[in-house]
């Protein structure tokens, strides 16, 4: 090669390697600058916020967090209550000594089954003797006035008695006659009748059914007004006699469940003891008035026990099958998050997830998507909660799609948009 070609070859090389350098650079460059400049339009594509109102943009990676449900109507409205079992107090008697003494023998154990007027057990009393020997006096007494009385009569029929002494036998014989009956009144009353003067006492059962519970020992002293001593082991009955095959439900109602309930009304109970098993059972009273502390209302039902497997005093869930009511006269409406009151509707409530509800500012909301990717917000009110769902009973109605997943991400959307 001639030697100024070769020269110029080799001084051409260094900037064609620069060249090249530059372009590379400028290629390396240009795609990160795009980039930023495409972000940047990305950026200014937010959602959309008026007042309770936002809209998604297309495409956007929020509404990978949210899911969507229909509203559907209640089709039995379920209330679900807690209460405890007892006895049932029509078929239940708390037995106490209505005389003072001393306890000699136990007859009735718990579980025995007893008939009215079975012995439960014997106690000695000094009063029940007295009582005896009263009647026993009173029955005697009575007999020799009615002797003595006779005799006058026929004395006086032959002149040989005066006639004051006859009237005074029957006036002696009428106050025999009451005292005998007092005698056997009071006798009566301790269920028991005139015999031998022995001081024993039957305390006997005053109606049919099972001796459920027990507090008498042998040698205890008792006494008819240990009742009144305020102390709970005094207090206690000596025998509780009822019929275990039917129990009472007590149960404490809250004032939002009050006009879903009524006498008559079938109740399903379930107890921890027995989680696969439902008793069936009645409502069959609802108090007048609220407890002042609890602010709650005193109801009563019964349920059966056929089984023997519920327990008095176990706690217990009961499951109501109320109606569905519609709003009271003169509602006016209810506040939204906009400020806008709306007015009430006469609907059946609407049964949703209870996540879909959020508490904001002392109500409760939830979102409604009217459209795809835009979405409301709906101050609502609620009733109970069941098994993670909760009763709507103003805001919503049926057919509406709510949003049960991402409530609370759209409402920190909201609220950024709100403060800018």
């Amino acid at each position: 090669m001639h030697p100024q070609i070769r020269q110029d070859a080799h001084a051409t090389a260094p900037r064609a390697r620069t060249l090249a350098l530059v372009l590379g650079l400028a290629a390396a460059l240009l795609p990160t600058g795009c980039s930023k400049k495409h972000g940047a339009k990305s950026e200014d594509a937010g959602p959309k916020i008026e007042g309770d109102k936002i809209t998604l943009p297309a495409g956007s990676p929020q509404k990978n967090s949210l899911a969507v449900e229909v509203a559907k109507p209640v089709e039995r409205n379920i209330i679900r209550l807690t209460g405890r079992l007892s006895w049932n107090e029509e078929a239940t008697v708390r037995v106490f000594a209505p005389v003072a003494g001393r306890v000699e023998r136990i007859v009735a154990m718990p579980g025995a089954q007893v008939k009215e007027g079975d012995t439960l057990a014997t106690l000695y009393s000094p009063d029940f003797a007295q009582a005896q020997a009263d009647a026993s006096r009173a029955i005697s007494g009575l007999k020799l006035a009615e002797r003595t009385l006779s005799r006058l009569k026929e004395l006086f029929a032959h002149g040989a008695a005066a006639k004051k002494d006859v009237e005074s036998a029957e006036d002696d014989l009428e106050a025999k006659r009451s005292e005998n009956e007092r005698a056997q009144a009071r006798l009566q009353q301790y269920g028991a009748s005139v015999g031998t003067v022995d001081g024993r006492f039957p305390l006997k059962a005053p109606l049919t059914g099972t001796v459920v519970e027990k507090a008498i020992n042998p040698g205890q002293e008792v006494r008819p007004d240990q009742i009144l001593a305020g102390i709970e082991k005094l207090t206690l009955p000596l025998f509780v006699i009822s019929d275990p095959s039917k129990l009472a439900v007590l149960l404490d109602v809250t004032e939002l469940d009050i006009t879903g309930l009524h006498p008559g009304q079938k109740i399903q109970i379930s107890s921890r003891a027995y989680p696969d098993r439902v008793f069936e059972g009645n409502l069959i009273y609802i108090g007048q008035s609220l407890d002042p502390l609890t602010r709650t209302v005193k109801a009563r039902g019964w349920v059966d026990n056929s089984e023997g497997l519920l327990k008095s005093e176990m706690y217990v869930s009961i499951d109501v099958t109320g109606s569905i009511t519609e709003p009271p006269q003169g509602a006016t409406g209810i506040t939204h998050g906009d400020g806008e009151s709306r007015p009430r509707t006469a609907v059946a409530p609407i049964d949703i997830p209870a996540k879909a509800v959020f508490f904001k500012d002392n109500r409760h909301f939830v979102f409604v998507e009217n459209a795809p990717d835009n979405y409301e917000r709906h101050s609502v009110e609620v009733g109970p909660e069941l098994q993670g769902r909760v009763r709507i009973t103003q805001g919503l109605t049926a057919g509406q799609r709510v949003v049960t997943e991402g409530s609370l991400l759209l409402q920190a959307m909201t609220e950024g948009g709100s403060k800018d």
